[in-house]
């Protein structure tokens, strides 16, 4: 399933227009990440698995400056850097990010 998200599209079971999925969807579920495998949007790995390129691969360190997660709630697309360091926060309109993600940032950047 494809959705388009505040200008982008966003690949798997997309319940809503801030990046929530059919995995993840309490308040503060408002990201999707790109995937440096496919160069794609997904809200989630489970999605990505579900949908994806059956090719998994995380960001690599040198490319971290590289926009790969978008906010649901703006748009705006933060670095891997920006993402790393914002505090489960947007750093343009201060949504709150859910900070359990971080849990699973190995499947996502390398760590």
């Amino acid at each position: 399933m494809n959705m388009q998200i505040k200008g982008h599209t966003v690949r798997g079971k997309v319940l809503d227009e801030e990046t929530r999925c059919a995995h993840y969807h309490s308040e503060i579920d408002r990201i999707a990440i790109k995937f440096y495998c496919c160069g794609t949007y997904y809200p989630c790995y489970e999605c990505h698995e579900e949908d994806g390129c059956g090719n998994p691969d995380v960001w690599p360190t040198e490319m971290f400056g590289e926009k790969a997660v978008l906010c649901g709630a703006c748009g705006y697309e933060l670095t891997v850097s920006e993402y790393l360091t914002c505090g489960s926060k947007c750093l343009t309109c201060s949504a709150l990010f859910n900070p359990g993600c971080s849990l699973h940032k190995n499947l996502y950047f390398q760590t």
